[in-house]
């Protein structure tokens, strides 16, 4: 599932080939996830101005000129398609016309990538405005495990399982840390962590696919990398399965 660097990225090359289009019409191809009826959808942003695209949290939201919002959350398979005139993607859930021939599809073919016109605004603060403060105020009232925390969308916007593992190791975390445990100079290297991971991914990503729009970017990550056994200093990856996995090495201290 892309995660917040993977759409700063996404959203800033949009934004660049697509702000200032006028939408021609909107065709909904799969219902299933849309919170309004796809005539409506289509009758409110049709003849608008595509005034920007930018990220909230783990989704992209497009902006049109007439202050309507168009969220797309892409969840674990979906993907976006720029084309001209004719959409021939696979899977394609909504399609975006504009009236220069321009178009963009959100596809999935798990079906649960998730397009909602005027989304509510959510609780958590996004990841790139966490601060040490902030993370003692969260940490000190939880037990929950430090990794389930930082993944939780309601805390903390943005952060999905692999930038978890990244940040935590960049930290010096074991991800199965009790929250309430970690002291406070941990906490302040974590909350630096956060910025620098995700920050650094972000160049990463834009040096690596300079224009990608859809997929994800992973062969620079020190931990949470399938293929690899150790980090590039040395230590021993350990992989936990379950619902997600959790790569971690055991120089990461534990507290609990």
């Amino acid at each position: 599932m892309p995660e917040l660097p993977d759409l700063q990225v996404f959203s800033a090359n949009l934004d660049k080939k697509l702000s200032g289009k006028t939408v021609k019409e909107v065709i909904v191809h799969n219902s299933k996830k849309l919170n309004v009826k796809p005539d409506e959808l289509n009758k409110t942003l049709q003849g608008q101005k595509l005034k920007e695209v930018y990220r909230d949290g783990k989704e992209l939201h497009l902006k049109f000129s007439k202050g309507d919002v168009l969220a797309l959350h892409l969840m674990l398979h979906g993907g976006l398609n720029l084309f001209e005139g004719k959409n021939d993607a696979k899977y394609t859930v909504i399609e975006i016309d504009f009236e220069d021939g321009a178009g963009l599809a959100l596809t999935d073919w798990q079906s649960a990538a998730t397009p909602t016109l005027n989304p509510e605004e959510k609780p958590g603060v996004d990841a790139l405005q966490v601060d040490q403060k902030f993370l003692r105020e969260k940490l000190g009232k939880s037990r929950t495990i430090i990794k389930t925390l930082l993944m939780d969308q309601k805390v903390i916007r943005g952060i999905g399982n692999a930038y978890a593992d990244e940040i935590l190791y960049e930290a010096g975390i074991s991800p199965f840390s009790v929250s309430n445990k970690i002291p406070e100079n941990k906490v302040k290297t974590l909350a630096k962590a956060i910025k620098t991971v995700l920050q650094d991914a972000e160049k990463h990503i834009l040096k690596e696919k300079p224009d990608i729009i859809s997929g994800e970017v992973r062969s620079f990550l020190k931990v949470h990398a399938t293929k690899k056994k150790e980090t590039p200093n040395g230590e021993t990856i350990h992989v936990k399965e379950g619902t997600r996995k959790t790569y971690y090495t055991d120089e990461q201290e534990l507290y609990q």
